[in-house]
């Protein structure tokens, strides 16, 4: 069995602040080679932690292999940056992305955007957020939290999870506010609510947004009722949006692990990532 060489690997700057630091993946090709599509990974870790190395790494060695040129991001994260920093920081990333896609024979009219669980918040964000269509070509986002304030409510149920628990702290953190209700938006100060509409995708659904493919774990604790909300807005808008949901407790790059969905995510980029035309 023939071990595939690995692929180039550089880490940029796409910004002053220590965690505005992207590492790229690519692999050599010829001066005359037709540029690649690029995948834009974003990590997890609610919003408050996680890092583009670990096992990321693997991951994006494993996409290069399938003929992807991959950028793996940092970002700020809470409760030192609050929302919208992290959106602020992706967005810098892909625009970093498309202006030096040369450095990797990347196509910068190609790129999706891979995230997982608030990394996947980040990335239907970026596919919804002004024309998002116009910035990425899809996005595939792994449990992602796309309703902040679903995830605090479901963190107070008597029946919730520690990382239920977390997560709900975590929305605190990332948009520097407490809603003062469990059950609805009685008694949130405007500006909290401001912050946290803000931070649902859903708000920003339109007729522009990139196509999305949203992947939920059955036993997921971030559940898919955190998508199907926004899927059914994009096709009512009449974006291409499909959620699906693997069997198991799998969350975030735990179903990017599953080889019932790693080959079928592969499938739905490189059918995304066509040049026009195709």
């Amino acid at each position: 069995m023939v071990t595939p060489e690995l692929p180039k690997f550089r880490t940029y700057a796409y910004g002053k602040a220590p965690l505005q630091r992207l590492d790229a993946y690519w692999r050599d090709a010829g001066p005359r080679a037709t540029p690649r599509p690029a995948v834009l990974i974003l990590h997890g870790g609610y919003w408050m932690g996680g890092d583009k190395g670990g096992g990321w790494k693997y991951f994006a060695r494993r996409l290069t292999e399938q003929g992807f040129v991959v950028l793996s991001a940092n970002y700020r994260l809470a409760p030192k940056a609050q929302w919208p920093a992290q959106r602020d920081d992706s967005l810098s990333a892909l625009a970093f992305i498309k202006k030096h896609a040369r450095l990797w024979n990347a196509d910068p009219r190609r790129v999706a955007v891979l995230g997982s669980s608030a990394g996947g918040h980040l990335a239907t964000q970026l596919g919804a957020f002004g024309t998002g269509g116009d910035q990425v070509r899809g996005v595939v986002a792994l449990s992602p939290p796309n309703d902040p304030f679903l995830a605090f409510q479901d963190g107070a149920d008597p029946a919730a999870t520690l990382q239920q628990i977390k997560l709900r702290r975590a929305v605190t953190a990332l948009v520097d506010c407490v809603p003062g209700s469990v059950t609805g938006v009685t008694g949130i100060a405007a500006d909290c609510l401001k912050r946290l509409d803000d931070a649902s995708t859903v708000t920003h659904a339109s007729a522009g947004d990139a196509p999305m493919l949203l992947i939920h774990g059955s036993g997921d604790f971030v559940p898919v009722r955190q998508s199907t909300g926004l899927v059914s807005a994009l096709r009512a808008a009449g974006v291409q949006a499909t959620v699906k949901t693997v069997q198991g407790d799998l969350h975030a790059a735990q179903i990017l692990e599953d080889e019932r969905t790693f080959p079928m995510i592969v499938s739905w980029l490189k059918n995304h990532l066509k040049p026009r035309g195709q």
